[in-house]
């Protein structure tokens, strides 16, 4: 069903700040300190806020920078710029400072909201703006210097925490947003250059708070923002604070930290990324910790093992929720707990079907539709399909097809109940002397040995241009891996076209700042560039 823009608020703010106006003394944020925000004081500061930023000129088509961890005054921030019709845009914490520099550059950043925690990478950004800088203003003071080890604590710009203090009471700051006007600007990969930045339009981010999501179930959801509020713990954050519910914030992914968290809080959902899901599986405390308040644990944003699933399935039951979306698109599909048996290609889990509103389709390169258990490049068409890239027409037509299609890049099939599984990534294809080798294929594959408890698979160029398949492994606690062990596992299983070139052992396997598998930095490591 498509909602129209007079059925639906004009900004995600509105019935966000609505539910906390119902029961102001509930706590609805903890921080990674302990300490708690009552819906009320969040309400209060999201308008405090609202009004500071508005004095300093930030309304429709501005934009505003956020370069903070997992604080609970980023989310108020946010939320305020957003009121005001404003977009946001968030600088991963991990990306290089230059990098970070051309996005703030690139999207015309008015005003760098810092976390003063990060003053450092601040300065550093700052000192990469080939341009006019932006107004900056810190989220709270600065630390006091170490003696020690002294740093840079000279003002990067006001604190607008005091500046919300200072105002003599809280104003009511209506909502100036339009459906059509970007709330956000998501820029998705990119290890080097500008990546891509998805314009992320009110309307649909909106019209995602009408529909029944894993994270809005039950009555006030307790959420477990363990991850970057930049990414998807943000927007799921977002959706439990709708439906009346509440967010505990960690500063990172700590798995000793994450069931203790469950325990203590009885949070009720949770969103990993696979890797960051098999590290809680392998964790020595989980036997142990008692995780009977978990109704759901979301995945996805990268491919799922599917041994490694059957196993969470086992120790956590029927809670897992397989969330294939992307920025482009919002979610897309939505695996259910009954869903997680193994009867797609190569014995994949479905990633679901798709949820309401949204139409898939399997095409091939000439953008006919396949039928059901053909691979093809899966297209989606709904609401959530984004309006383009931020000034980049031609990766725009690239992906759209001008019919609302959006292509996602990645590989899958339909069966005839209308579940969808995916193969790959397109780009990802390591095509080899023989044939393609998809590397969630071989990922699948190693997980089931019992020597693996993470992997990695990716294509290396060699000098005369044709493509290697190379394994970064980590060993399962108690074994050692033995690279001509693994290799001829492979053979065995699925054919000589399949073999790694090269094993590689590594301590852990690298994750981008966005938290999926980092296949640029191990590829850089295995050729040194």
């Amino acid at each position: 069903m498509t909602h129209s823009a007079q059925a639906l608020p004009a900004s995600y703010v509105q019935p966000l700040l609505a539910a906390l106006t119902r029961d102001p003394d509930r706590p609805v944020l903890t921080g990674a300190d302990g300490a708690q925000l009552t819906a009320g004081a969040l309400h209060a500061t999201v308008h405090r806020m609202a009004a500071v930023l508005a004095a300093r000129g930030i309304g429709r088509g501005r934009t505003v920078s956020l370069l903070s961890g997992n604080r609970s005054e980023v989310l108020a921030a946010r939320y305020a710029a957003n009121l005001l019709g404003a977009r946001v845009v968030f600088l991963y914490v991990g990306m290089a400072p230059e990098i970070l520099a051309r996005i703030a550059a690139s999207v015309e950043t008015a005003l760098l909201l810092a976390d003063p925690d990060l003053h450092d990478t601040a300065r550093a950004v700052l000192g990469h703006l080939d341009g006019p800088a932006p107004e900056v203003m810190t989220l709270g003071p600065l630390p006091a210097p170490v003696p020690e080890a002294p740093q840079d604590t000279a003002a990067l710009g006001p604190d607008l925490l005091a500046a919300c203090a200072a105002l003599p009471a809280t104003p009511e700051i209506a909502c100036a947003a339009r459906p059509e006007d970007e709330w956000c600007i998501r820029h998705t990969g990119g290890t080097t250059g500008i990546p891509k930045g998805v314009r992320m339009a009110n309307g649909p981010y909106a019209a995602m708070f009408a529909q029944q999501h894993p994270v809005a179930t039950g009555e006030r959801p307790r959420f477990l923002a363990c991850t970057s509020l930049a990414h998807l713990a943000g927007v799921l954050t977002d959706v439990a604070l709708a439906a009346g519910g509440s967010a505990v914030l960690h500063r990172d992914f700590d798995p000793a930290a994450v069931l203790a968290t469950i325990a203590r809080d009885r949070i009720t959902h949770l969103w990993l990324l696979p890797p960051l899901l098999y590290r809680l599986l392998d964790d020595p405390a989980l036997p142990g910790t008692d995780v009977s308040s978990l109704t759901s644990i979301t995945y996805g944003g990268c491919a799922a093992s599917p041994s490694r699933l059957a196993d969470a399935a086992k120790a956590f039951g029927p809670v897992l929720y397989g969330i294939y979306g992307m920025s482009e698109a919002m979610s897309i599909t939505v695996a259910l707990p009954e869903d997680h048996t193994a009867t797609g290609p190569g014995g994949r889990i479905t990633a679901g079907r798709a949820l309401p509103g949204v139409e898939l389709a399997i095409r091939d390169a000439d953008g006919r539709d396949l039928p059901a258990g053909e691979q093809g490049e899966v297209h989606v068409r709904s609401d959530g399909v984004m309006a383009g890239y931020w000034k980049q027409p031609e990766l725009t037509a690239q992906a759209l097809t001008g019919d609302g299609w959006l292509r996602t890049g990645d590989v899958g099939c339909l069966d005839g109940d209308g579940r969808l599984y995916l193969v790959d990534r397109l780009k990802d294809v390591i095509i080899v002397v023989g044939g393609h080798v998809h590397p969630a294929d071989v990922e699948d594959l190693l997980h089931t040995h019992p020597a693996v408890a993470e992997c990695a698979v990716f294509g290396i160029r060699t000098a005369d241009e044709t493509e290697e398949v190379h394994a970064a492994i980590v060993a399962a606690p108690g074994h050692d891996i033995d690279p001509d062990a693994i290799r001829a596992f492979v053979e065995a299983h699925k054919g000589a076209l399949y073999v790694p070139t090269a094993v590689h052992v590594v301590g852990t396997i690298p994750l981008t700042p966005v938290g999926k598998p980092d296949k640029a930095r191990l590829r850089s490591a295995v050729t040194g560039s």
